[in-house]
């Protein structure tokens, strides 16, 4: 971490002296953030480093928000950032948002979930809400856990509402004749 007070160095020869904290803090820091942008593959955290970088090499704000496209109060804010925590005051801070499920009651569900062919939404909703007491918002999430389980939400029902049965009866029977008259003629020609 940086420190904004005089530090005192000893030189090789055994001489002290007083440095002024801007000679030590900026070569020590450039080296810390230089190394910290070669081993990051958020551009994010890189930006912030870049930015922080460039202020203590002397650029002004004004030129590393025209080289970067960032607000002078971003610059201000992550070298704020970095003079108090260090490294770690330019990591992103965002970690996702916690899930609703717990990783065993995630298992325990794909587990039930698997345990017959054929679901309807609503009995996974069910499940969930009355052993888990979780509602998501999204049925995406729903069929996200049908998926995870290897079950199509597409299929989770034996029959097609939309199906009438005599139609499809007759249309069988239509193509049938259509086979047997295609095989008759097939037969003729031989």
């Amino acid at each position: 971490m940086v420190s904004q007070h005089l530090q005192t160095v000893t030189l090789s020869e055994g001489v002290t002296a007083t440095a002024l904290p801007s000679e030590l803090r900026f070569d020590s820091a450039i080296t810390e953030l230089q190394e910290f942008i070669a081993f990051r593959p958020d551009a994010r955290e890189v930006r912030k480093a870049l930015a922080v970088k460039l202020v203590y090499q002397g650029y002004l704000y004004e030129e590393i928000q025209t080289i970067l496209d960032v607000s002078l109060g971003s610059i201000t804010g992550w070298k704020q950032a970095y003079e108090k925590h260090g490294i770690d005051g330019l990591r992103l801070n965002y970690k996702g948002k916690k899930s609703y499920l717990s990783t065993e009651q995630r298992e325990e569900v794909l587990s039930w979930l698997q345990t017959k062919d054929f679901w309807e939404l609503g009995e996974l909703e069910y499940k969930l809400a009355f052993d888990y007491d979780v509602i998501y918002e999204s049925k995406q999430s729903y069929y996200d856990l049908f998926d995870a389980a290897g079950i199509s939400w597409k299929k989770t029902t034996k029959l097609n509402p939309k199906a009438n049965p005599e139609a499809v009866a007759e249309k069988k029977k239509r193509l049938k004749h259509c086979w047997q008259i295609t095989a008759l003629k097939s037969k003729q020609e031989n």
